[in-house]
Order: C-alpha cells, then structure tokens, then sequence
C-alpha cells in the first residue's frame, strides 16, 4: 500500500510539455483516486502544475479535463463504490461529471518555481539540460523545510550528475516515463549508489501503482532506452551516408527508412521515428550522452539539418512537423533533398529504390499484424531466415541492421547500463513498440 503523505503535495515541473502534461494527468488522477479511500477523507492533496507559460497551462487545463472524462468512463463501478455515500449522485453523468471536478480541483496552476516549496514529492520535466535541471532542484531543496524528493523525467543525463550539481544526495532518481506517458506501459527507474531506500522503494511502488511496467537501468547517460535508440540512429545514418555516393541522399533515405520499417517489421522506420521524437531533440541527446561515453555519439548530419531549421516534433495539436519527411495527414508524403533545399515527392524515389534494393516487400509480415500475431515468434523467424538466404541488397542491409542492434543490446549489457537481455528487450518492447527484443536467436 502506498503511503498518501508524500503525495499530498506534490508539484509538477513542465507540466504543460508534452511529457509533463501527461506526468500532471497520471498524478492528478492516482492522487484523486488516494482522496476518495475513506481512510483518506480528512486529508487535503494537491498538485502544483508548474510551467513557464500560463497560456500553455490554461490549454493542458483542457487537456486534463477531456483525458479524466475517458478515464472516468471507464471505471464507473470503481466510481460508483468511491462516491456511495453521495445520495445526490446518482446517475453515471453526475458521478462523473463530480470526479472530473475532484481531479481539476487537486490541481493548481502557477507559473513560479515558488509553487514547489512546500512540496513533498516533485516530478520534473522540463528541458534536457543538466545545469538548468540541477539548479532548480537546488533552488527548491534550499528553500524546503521537507527534504523533497526529485523524481526527474531526463532520458539521458546520469542522475548522479544531478546528484553533484545540485548537492541533493540520495534523494533525486530517475523515472523515465515514455511518450506519451498516460499511454506507454513502460517506466525506467534509474538509481545512483547513493539513492535512499525509502525514495527507490515509493518510486517503484508508485509505478506500479500506475500499472506500469517497470525496468530498472544502472546509471549510464542515455539508459537503456536512448542508449539503444541512439546508436541504432547512428548507425542508419552511417548506413544512409553510405548509400548516398550510389544513388543519392534522398534515395539513401527513403531506402534505409524502408529497410528499419518494412524489413526489420518496426512500428516506424528509423528517420520517422526520429523525426517524432525531433531531430533537435536526438541531437541533444547524443550530446549528453556523448560527455558521458567513450564511443563517438554524434552525427554532423542532425546537425546540417537543424541550421537548416529542419527539426521535427509535433505541433501543439499533435500533428508531425516537417523533418527528414514531410507528412500529410499523418502519412510521409516526401522526403528531404540536400540539392534543393525543399521536398519531393516520395512516390518519386520509390521506382529508384525498390530497384536498387532489389527486393519486393509486398509479401513481407506487416508490423500491426504481427503483433497480434499467437504464432509472432515463428513468423519472425520464418521472415529473417528467408532475408538471411537472400543476396538482395535490401535483405542484405537489413540483416546487417538487425545484427548491429543486437550488438548495441549486448553492448548495454556488457558495460552495465542493462542487467540482462530481457531488461534491453522489454524497454524496446514496451517503450518502442517493437514486434521482438534486439537480443534473439532468429538464427540459431
């Protein structure tokens, strides 16, 4: 059971981000559900959403409102036993309409840092800068009477970093949500030698509380997840760069695209995956990162395309912006070309590379499909025992790329960001939506 005391203040540092915003709702939510047990009737919860713009909050504001009204929906028994004693709720539409009020009425919005004194418990999420994360978990630890306890988002700095910067020892760690966080299943909890018990202990508690499923990483910039995801960027980019001297820059993309989606059977290929997440945001990443290791984590590429204010991300609607693809309607519509500074169409390079790939995807297992496949195994093993035999280029390239991620995996593991194999395929499962785990034995 989950102590309530050291969630009845809690603040939310980002919360109208993308990642905070989502952060807010799951503990807007849990902390509500908490105030409703009987044993909890006579304590007071709050959480302070804390952000730069109070433009940006008034709209997560709207968001949280629309998210708790599905959420209540479906769990109205659960609704209906929690507010039993209120002879005036009796139909589903007051019962919810009354939790949607309780949940927005737990949150309080401010725009300074000040909100956050009192707290107990402060999740953070804002941008992914060490010097700017640790000074203002400073800042609030000095001004608190309560010994706060940081749980930060970061998905590469080293918590023993903020550790150092922000003299906070034992009680900041790691709680790596994914995006969108009241979505994804996967939590990373990441510890340092000097994190306090009780801290870790509450930590992994609540995520479970949350229905989480929860993957422990050691302590090493970029984790498990950037850890892997960074070098399988890296390496698609070598290979595009590769590919580029044989049949063009927009051609090598759109053909080691095709490679990481339609041959590996991903959810995206690597360069829609990256610009999701935001070219801006990778090359951030792999900067921290690369402070951190010893292998060259960088790419002048990114960085071409970020002078030429070519970044990806989404919109505050949600809709994906312009990155190594344009998109239309949530579709790749064209692809960057480096000659002309503007798109093509993709429908153009596609005859250019399906015959340089020499390889017909139409007939391959389709990612959506397989997942809900009893039989996935088989059927993944089938796919790349099939592209292992071929001497296609497209197979041939695909077989390299599959090898080097379980290269990276077995890396991860090897220099102790990861315990084990089922820890590096769970985060790709879970966090990435992959059909398969980077560390197989499709070949044995």
């Amino acid at each position: 059971m989950i102590n309530p005391d050291k969630l009845r203040n809690v603040a939310v540092l980002g919360a109208a981000g993308k990642m905070g915003s989502g952060i807010l709702l799951l503990t807007a939510v849990e902390i509500t559900d908490l105030s409703l047990q009987p044993e909890n009737k006579n304590l007071d919860f709050v959480v302070n959403a804390i952000d730069v713009s109070s433009f940006s909050l008034k709209g997560v504001m709207k968001y949280i409102k629309n998210q708790v009204i599905k959420i209540a929906e479906k769990k109205i028994i659960d609704l209906r036993k929690w507010y039993a004693q209120r002879d005036d709720l009796v139909e589903n539409g007051e019962i919810i309409e009354q939790y949607v009020s309780d949940v927005l009425a737990t949150i309080r919005t401010s725009t300074r840092i000040e909100s956050a004194y009192n707290s107990t418990l402060i999740f953070e999420a804002i941008k992914e800068d060490p010097n700017l994360k640790s000074r203002i978990f400073k800042e609030i630890d000095d001004a608190s009477q309560s010994n706060p306890w940081f749980f930060t988002n970061t998905s590469s700095i080293p918590i023993a970093e903020l550790e150092t910067r922000s003299k906070i020892e034992g009680r900041i760690i790691g709680f790596h949500f994914y995006n969108p966080p009241a979505v994804q299943k996967l939590v990373e909890i990441i510890k340092t030698k000097q994190t306090q018990p009780e801290v870790a202990e509450f930590a992994l508690e609540f995520a479970r509380k949350l229905g989480k499923v929860i993957v422990e990483s050691n302590d090493f910039a970029g984790f498990i997840g950037n850890g892997h995801f960074m070098r399988d960027l890296l390496y698609g980019i070598k290979q595009a760069e590769i590919l580029s001297a044989q049949i063009g820059f927009t051609q090598a993309i759109v053909a080691v695209n095709s490679i990481t989606a339609d041959y590996l059977i991903r959810p995206m290929g690597i360069f829609q995956l990256t610009d999701y997440v935001g070219i801006d945001v990778c090359s951030f990443i792999l900067q921290v990162m690369n402070s951190f290791h010893h292998d060259d984590l960088h790419s002048n590429l990114l960085d071409s395309l970020i002078d030429l204010n070519i970044k990806g991300g989404q919109h505050p609607d949600g809709s994906q912006k312009d990155g190594f693809f344009k998109y239309l309607f949530g579709k790749i519509d064209a692809v960057y070309d480096y000659k002309s500074e503007n798109y093509i169409k993709i429908a153009d390079t596609l005859p250019a590379v399906q015959k340089f790939l020499e390889t017909d995807t139409t007939h391959f297992p389709v990612w959506k499909s397989v997942i809900k496949n009893k039989d996935k195994q088989q059927t993944l093993a089938t796919h790349f025992k099939l592209l292992n035999a071929s001497e296609s280029t497209g197979n041939k390239l695909a077989i390299k790329y599959l090898q080097n991620s379980k290269d990276i995996g077995l890396q991860l593991i090897a220099e102790g960001v990861a315990n084990n194999a089922t820890d590096v395929n769970t985060v790709m499962l879970t966090g990435f939506f992959h059909a398969y785990g980077p560390i197989h034995n499709f070949f044995e």
